[in-house]
């Protein structure tokens, strides 16, 4: 009786009990739903993973596509390469190789620590890329520490590879791994990490095509990482070779004939927009891109006061000088205004209390004259009696001060100030002194070299505007080229119509431009047999009351321009010439005849099917003898080194029986850097060249 109460007084209450049995269910319906969230709901997350352990997904990298030029001659190619990746496995600790590898690969252990960093989000299988370009010595190392660094592992791929020299390296861009701010940006979601895109130009532009889709190799691996066999490859899908509209042969001429100049050439094909040349200096090697450009090689670059990395062709916004003459002669005669207006130049002309220079006394000057003269004072005149807002609206009309919708990134709009503007952005009146300076393309407007190209060819061709381009559009797909267009919006292909009396009087004075003759701005670079015709320009940087206060130097040398054409009436080729601080304007107008002449003899050799001629050349001059240039003929005008003695700095000359510098070494002016004379032998063109001759 007694131990009955005993065992009753210890018998658990009832409610304990029940929470006891309840907690033990909870358990086993957690451990249930943990078994199914593993077993059902996760096997495929975890099969995949457990899969990732014994194999690995070895990338195989797309090879870009090719660039051609109009006629299919190669211009950026490919070139096989090896890269190292870093694939982290699990139980290794990466960490601790980072010293060795950084060692045996050449590379900046904090730089290397920073690339882990930025992948440290991704998947411990993901390979990581850590060196592009590995050297025979840095595979040697990969091999022979194989087993210390099984987190190492070699790609095959196919590098870009650009022109020596920065030929056309602006118009091509570069190449180059996608950054952190690219991948936050909603255009590149499809890229990761590591990944190689098109930075400027038409890699930029025509990245999408050019690509292609990279592959993947499934590689066994065994407990140590190490490769022990292979079971399937998805192949890359190369990426579309495209032709461009550049001409070689052209480029080439554009090139050489710019030299080292700070400028810009641009032409093109007026009738379509084809860009037949473009060329921007300084240049830059895109090669240094294509695998990885040192930090001090950047800094130089981009602190660079000539800023190499410009496209001056489409970027450089600077006052257009006389070239804008042609544009003003356009809405003075449209309006009625210029066709009997008579000015008498005397050196200048006051107007509202302020003089304004002109560069000659001209006389008496009327329309048919005052282009190949460049009249500033008949400009001043005219440009008044437009005021500004008609002068903006034919200038806007035409596309100054707006894009022209080429198909390279970073062109800009340039500027046409007008009354509204004055208002919008300086909230401010325009007052009308300051049309006087607008009248002769300085003052606030500003353009590019290809605005001025696409302009002046434009109103040559009776109206007749178009769209420049560097790609064929039958290269690209519908779709893509109707994005392309979107994305490059500009003012586009239209059609403005000219009086037929106003357009001869305008492409005849541009004609009277390049021939000889009194006050003629470019009469010394006429071309014998070539309907060549054009307009000079020149731009101040710094005034004129300004520049008669302190010492001249080559800063403070206007910009020159030139905008040449051929033929005169319904052009086949425009081409725009800047150089900065320049000095004479008949200095571009000289390299933008280099220019017409090379493809004017191009096209006749084509159409007669004849090989260029290479004149046969002289025995070679020897280092250090003193050659000089003839005296002009009579009526020539201008000429850096007219007269001039020169010393042959390097390597030798080769001289035809004519005396034209056909090839060699180069030439050492007075005042001046060596100037190469390789080139003509080169190009197999007709180019115009010095004639040396012994003193």
């Amino acid at each position: 009786m007694g131990f009955e109460k005993v065992i009753r007084g210890e018998k658990l209450p009832d409610f304990k009990l029940v929470a006891v049995q309840y907690g033990i269910l909870l358990m086993m319906l957690a451990l249930a739903a943990g078994l199914w969230r593993l077993q059902v709901l996760r096997a495929d997350d975890f099969r995949q993973q457990a899969e990732q352990n014994r194999i690995r997904k070895v990338p195989v990298l797309a090879a870009r596509g090719k660039l051609f030029d109009r006629e299919n001659r190669l211009i950026v190619d490919n070139y096989p390469s090896v890269s190292c990746f870093l694939v982290r496995e699990q139980g290794h600790n990466v960490d601790d190789d980072l010293p060795l590898i950084a060692r045996g690969l050449n590379l900046d252990l904090d730089q290397l620590r920073a690339t882990l960093r930025r992948f440290r989000a991704a998947p411990g299988y993901q390979p990581i890329p850590i060196k592009q370009d590995v050297t025979a010595d840095e595979q040697a190392f990969i091999e022979a520490h194989r087993n210390e660094l099984p987190e190492l592992e070699t790609v095959d791929e196919e590098r870009r590879l650009y022109p020596r020299d920065g030929y056309a390296s602006h118009l091509i861009g570069y190449v180059g791994e996608v950054s952190e701010e690219m991948l936050n940006d909603t255009r590149y979601a499809a890229y990761e990490p590591g990944d190689v895109v098109g930075i400027a130009g038409i890699e930029q532009t025509y990245d999408q095509l050019l690509r292609g889709q990279d592959g993947s190799r499934d590689v066994i691996v065994d407990s140590h990482g190490r490769e022990v066999g292979y079971l399937r490859t998805q192949h890359a899908i190369p990426g579309q070779d495209l032709r461009l509209t550049i001409d070689n042969d052209l480029q080439r001429a554009a090139e050489l004939a710019l030299g080292d100049r700070n400028g810009a050439i641009v032409a093109m094909d007026p009738r379509n927009g084809e860009i037949l040349a473009m060329v921007s200096r300084p240049s830059f090697d895109p090669n240094a891109f294509a695998v990885h450009i040192g930090r001090s090689d950047w800094n130089k670059l981009i602190t660079d006061p000539a800023h190499p990395l410009m496209n001056k062709s489409i970027q450089a916004q600077l006052a257009p000088g006389s070239t804008f003459k042609i544009l003003m002669s356009v809405a003075g005669l449209e309006e009625g205004i210029a066709q009997n207006m008579r000015v008498e130049c005397n050196g200048g002309a006051n107007f509202y209390g302020h003089y304004y220079h002109c560069d000659e006394r001209h006389g008496l000057v009327d329309i048919h004259n005052a282009i190949p003269m460049s009249c500033d004072t008949f400009y001043y005149t005219l440009a008044d009696k437009l005021g500004i807002d008609r002068i903006a609206k034919y200038a806007t009309e035409f596309g100054f001060g707006q894009k022209t919708g080429i198909d390279l990134p970073g062109e800009q709009a340039g500027v046409m100030p007008s009354a509204q503007w004055a208002m919008k952005n300086y909230h401010r009146k325009w007052y009308a002194g300051e049309t006087i300076s607008v009248g002769i393309g300085q003052g606030a407007v500003a353009a590019t070299p290809l605005q001025l190209a696409r302009i002046i060819g434009g109103i040559a061709s009776d109206g007749h505007m178009v769209r420049p381009h560097t790609v064929f559009p039958d290269q690209l797909p519908a779709d893509f080229h109707k994005a392309i267009l979107d994305t490059f919006p500009g003012s586009g292909e239209t059609n403005i119509p000219l009086d037929p009396d106003a357009w001869i009087t305008i492409t005849d004075g541009m004609y009277q431009v390049t021939q000889p003759g009194l006050y003629h701005t470019a009469g010394g670079e006429h071309l014998d047999g070539i309907d060549f015709a054009g307009k000079t320009g020149t731009a101040q940087v710094v005034g004129h009351d300004t520049l008669s206060r302190m010492a001249q130097t080559r800063t403070t040398f206007p910009n020159v321009w030139f905008v040449g054409l051929t033929p005169r009436r319904n052009p086949e080729l425009v081409v725009a010439v800047l150089w900065q601080n320049g000095d004479k304007s008949w200095f571009p107008a000289r390299i933008g005849a280099r220019v017409v002449a090379a493809y004017v003899e191009k096209q006749r050799r084509l159409a007669h099917n004849l090989q260029p001629e290479k004149p046969a050349p002289a025995p070679p001059v020897e280092v250090g003898a003193v050659w000089s240039l003839p005296d002009p003929a009579p009526g020539a005008k201008g000429g850096r080194h007219q007269g001039e003695t020169t010393r042959i700095a390097a390597g030798h000359f080769f001289i035809d029986g004519n005396g034209n510098v056909v090839g060699g070494g180069q030439a050492a002016h007075p005042g001046h850097a060596p100037t190469s004379a390789t080139g003509p032998a080169q190009l197999g063109l007709a180019l115009p060249v010095h004639r040396w001759k012994r003193p």
